[in-house]
């Protein structure tokens, strides 16, 4: 079968790599697409298209309404695009149609969010100390924005890099991830009929030393936005060295899930199945520890696990699957390593923990519970980003709290308990950047998202994003029509 060939999207125009890679279809191991692999001299070229915009009429002449009613007209046109888009994730990163289709539909609110936002960025008169002075304080775009993504929900972490970036008036250089970029390339036309001027937003992938490397070193960047794990931060990190750009990280989690003995077991069981098996557990804030009250953990692991075993893995294109496979091969053998170090530590497999029986093509592997009592579990401590959930008990408050805390990371948590006083302390006492009580996995274009530790730095989402592709102009005019005296002559 001949290869569907994508192109990536540079200074308003689509072209083709000097160097190209296939794609693999996770759920079939057969490769299905070209994708252009991105060099130094084509990220150069983004970056100084990009660049080129900040003082050009086109982009940087338009008002700030008028530059909401571009980023309107795109999220229109993503919410027309929803299902074709989401056919294109789906074949190329696994990611289930019932997930994908509907996730980028969504998508559209947070466009039309920002696109909003675009004309509320107001400045400030300062009450100056000097009576001939009128000082005043602007927002103007802080610089070239480099936008780096995963895979795993692709349109989302664009979208909240995306939308506040152009809201404020920052061209963008967004890097797709090289596992799975298909749906991103294809995403540049939409940008391209919206009517965004050449330059304001470039859309690439490749690899690391050849792509990611020279973008986020660029001398012309001023803004990192980064999602990913924290091995690829840390050599962000030091490439902005170099520029000294504006970074925010948004990295893993090992989330805890604390669930109080008295809660409503059936509820409680479906918010951790979505929290954990949801996307196959290719989620940044996947509820992958269970911390459980020990009086009810037989009771919920019983119900977790019958849930676990009647799930539909098959075909990621088929709207009756409910999990399709991960994405790559990298992470299946990453995720059986973790799990077999896990049992050699004490820890046991309820259900799952391996390939699924006759599934003969593909990068599945079955959704799996680990009991971790009593062992020091490297499944309970390590990010696995596959549908793996480990199970820890505790006692009372204080004990749920020290567990919940004991993580590198701090991106998501839950709380479940009827107790409404519980309930706030838990949230005051846990350390993350994101609390769900009685819930899970709920997101908003107008919540902030974001972690500490290993969950990275800065937040996304929300009203305030904005102002962080922005930075603070001063102006002063001086308002006497007496001359300047002479600074020589003291009085």
């Amino acid at each position: 079968m001949a290869l569907t060939r994508f192109q990536q999207y540079i200074d308003g125009r689509f072209e083709d790599g000097q160097r190209t890679f296939e794609s693999i279809d996770p759920a079939t191991e057969v490769a299905w697409a070209e994708m252009p692999a991105a060099n130094a001299d084509d990220v150069d070229r983004a970056v100084k298209a990009a660049e080129r915009t900040l003082s050009d009429g086109e982009w940087a002449g338009l008002t700030a309404t008028q530059r909401g009613k571009l980023l309107y007209r795109l999220g229109d046109l993503l919410e027309d695009n929803a299902q074709r888009l989401g056919e294109i994730e789906t074949r190329d990163t696994g990611k289930i149609i019932r997930e994908t289709a509907g996730q980028i539909r969504y998508m559209a609110q947070y466009y039309r969010y920002f696109a909003g936002l675009a004309d509320k960025l107001e400045g400030r008169h300062l009450p100056i100390d000097k009576p001939d002075m009128d000082v005043t304080l602007q927002r103007v775009p802080i610089g070239v924005v480099a936008a780096v993504v995963p895979w795993n929900s692709q349109f989302m972490l664009s979208a909240v890099k995306l939308g506040p970036a152009l809201a404020a008036g920052c061209p963008v250089v967004l890097k797709a991830s090289e596992d799975g970029p298909a749906p991103l390339l294809e995403f540049a036309r939409l940008v391209h009929e919206a009517g965004f001027p050449p330059g304001v937003v470039n859309i690439i992938t490749g690899f690391g030393e050849d792509c990611g490397k020279p973008l986020t070193s660029h001398p012309r960047v001023s803004r990192v936005a980064f999602t990913g794990g924290p091995d690829t931060a840390r050599h962000i990190v030091r490439n902005t060295a170099e520029n000294l750009a504006h970074t925010t990280l948004e990295l893993g989690g090992k989330s805890p899930v604390v669930v109080f003995d008295d809660v409503d077991l059936d509820s409680a069981t479906n918010a951790i199945v979505a929290g954990i098996f949801a996307a196959s557990g290719q989620s940044c804030v996947a509820g992958s520890r269970l911390v459980v009250h020990r009086s009810i953990k037989d009771a919920l692991v019983e119900r977790l696990a019958a849930k676990a075993r009647e799930i539909r893995i098959g075909d990621p294109g088929d709207m009756e699957t409910e999990m399709g496979p991960l994405a790559t091969a990298g992470q299946r053998e990453h995720i059986e390593n973790v799990l077999e170090r896990s049992t050699k530590a004490g820890a046991k497999i309820v259900c799952g923990g391996k390939r699924p029986d006759g599934v003969e093509r593909g990068f599945y592997f079955e959704p799996t519970i680990v009991d971790c009592d009593g062992a020091t579990s490297p499944s309970a401590v390590e990010e696995l980003f596959g549908p793996v959930l480990s199970v820890l008990s505790f006692d009372d408050e204080d004990e749920a709290v020290a567990i919940a805390n004991d993580t590198d990371y701090g991106l998501a948590s839950g709380v479940f308990t009827r107790d409404l006083a519980r309930s706030h302390r838990m949230v005051k006492r846990i350390n993350a950047g994101i609390v769900w009580v009685n819930t899970y996995r709920a997101v908003s274009p107008m919540a902030p998202f974001g972690g500490h530790g290993l969950s990275g730095l800065g937040r996304e989402g929300g009203a305030e994003t904005v102002l962080e592709y922005t930075r603070t102009k001063a102006v002063w005019v001086r308002t006497s029509d007496d001359p300047i005296p002479d600074p020589f002559v003291m009085r």
